[in-house]
């Protein structure tokens, strides 16, 4: 589509500016809708039959699934799906897990509140930009009152409130725990507090219980089941893996649902993307990949690269502690669903992300396994004990960074490929490997 811009040579520039604006907004609104056109939704009844598709006719080799499914069940997984434009192209449980078994989304369920506060605004009962005080009273945090002030609902969406994350209980939401740090806006830090408190927001703004506001909004639409429960200071979502799948592909819908548009595409689009200049790989409780650099939990390093560089660059993702993971790839058509338990100890697990779709992409038949193995740096042996060795390096000159779990730097080396870490502690590491302007993360266990 085109469109021509020529404005009456009387008109301000102003003028222009809002032209240029409601026909970027028409494209996109034009662009979602075709995309949401192209997709198959199932029936609302979760007893009705959802169609599938066959691999082979994505040029997957069947004789890979098993590899993929192998490495699932080793990294602790319970329930998987892959969706191919809303079809089920891949479907596995592990163990006594069935398609019925409720599981808990953690730090995925941010997504979900995400969606509600966007679907409150667009029903006027709240404005991200207001001061969070206005639904949470005076005095919510223990900060000055100019302090609490500036901090509004789009912070607490965008992890920027300035509140202290490193307090004893980053999860604890009284008053006491919610400490000032830094100007609202002025550093991200991955804080659960601030997010918990949006639900009372919510609550607030929309006078209604989160359960019932999910399930008028977003449930009763889509046909998902599941809801929230209060675990300490937490409120967590509980679903089937199924119903994930299925806020997996209303997003890869753009907010749509079988033609129903259940949230205002301009906050839709805000939502999957950059959302400040501290973490560019965050939007609204969304990852988003193919970003120039991603920050990580209790950590204010920036590291170069996206955080999953074999997914597609457009691809974003809700993930959650112990490998919760709904991912979108629209270029793709894809909608990746990951539920089960720890595969480690990290808060939100990239790595885990990253590895499943190394393995989603190793399913392709036109890659050769001569070629599989060729294009992935691998880290032998893993676990390991006094050192490392890296293989497939493509580039003569390169770091490997490693990090212990909280984001510190324990270790470098320049063009080596053999490693001592003799001297690191037992545990899990994250070891960051730059090769030109490209980075890969991969996890080390240390024994």
């Amino acid at each position: 589509m085109y469109f021509e811009l020529v404005p009456r040579p009387d008109k301000k520039s102003s003028t222009m500016k809002k032209l240029l604006l409601l026909s970027i907004v028409t494209l996109l609104t034009f662009s979602n809708s075709i995309n949401s056109q192209n997709l198959y939704f199932p029936p609302i009844s979760t007893t009705a039959t959802w169609e599938t598709i066959d691999p082979e006719s994505l040029g997957w080799c069947p004789d890979r699934i098993n590899n993929l499914y192998t490495f699932l069940e080793q990294e602790n997984t319970k329930g998987f799906i892959i969706l191919k434009d809303g079809k089920i192209v891949l479907e596995r449980y592990f163990g006594t897990f069935t398609d019925q078994s409720l599981w808990y989304w953690a730090s995925a369920g941010k997504t979900i509140t995400s969606f509600l506060v966007g679907k409150a605004q667009e029903e006027n009962l709240l404005n991200i930009n207001d001061r969070t005080s206005i639904y949470l009273g005076a005095g919510w945090t223990n900060c000055t009152v100019p302090q609490e002030n500036n901090i509004t609902v789009r912070n607490q969406l965008t992890m920027t409130s300035g509140l202290d994350d490193g307090v004893v209980d980053n999860h604890c939401t009284l008053p006491s725990c919610l400490d000032y740090l830094a100007d609202a806006g002025t550093r991200w830090a991955y804080h659960n507090a601030p997010y918990t408190l949006l639900d009372d927001v919510l609550q607030s703004a929309t006078t209604q219980n989160l359960n019932t506001y999910t399930q008028l909004k977003l449930k009763n639409p889509t046909g998902m089941t599941g809801g929230w429960a209060t675990s300490d200071y937490d409120n967590v979502f509980y679903s089937n893996v199924r119903s994930m799948a299925r806020f997996g592909l209303l997003i890869q819908g753009n907010g749509a649902w079988n033609g129903n548009q259940l949230i205002n595409t301009t906050y839709f689009n805000e939502m999957v993307n950059t959302s400040q200049n501290l973490n560019k790989s965050y939007g609204y409780l969304w990852w988003l990949n193919g970003k120039p650099s991603f920050m990580v939990p209790t950590s204010q390093i920036v590291f170069p690269g996206s955080y999953a560089p074999d997914a597609p660059n457009d691809m974003f993702a809700g993930i959650g502690k112990n490998g919760q993971i709904v991912s979108i790839a629209p270029t793709r058509g894809l909608v990746v669903i990951r539920m089960g338990d720890a595969p480690d100890s990290s808060e939100v697990p990239f790595i885990l992300c990253n590895q499943i779709w190394q393995k989603i992409n190793e399913l392709d038949c036109n890659l050769g396994v001569n070629d599989q193995e060729q294009s992935k740096i691998s880290i032998v042996p893993n676990p390991a004990i006094n050192s490392i060795y890296i293989s497939n390096l493509r580039d003569e000159n390169y770091l490997v960074e490693i990090f212990n779990m909280i984001g510190n730097s324990v270790l470098k080396a320049s063009n080596q490929n053999t490693i001592d870490i003799s001297k690191l502690n037992s545990g899990v590491y994250f070891v960051s490997i730059r090769q030109g302007h490209q980075t890969q993360i991969q996890k080390l266990i240390k024994k």
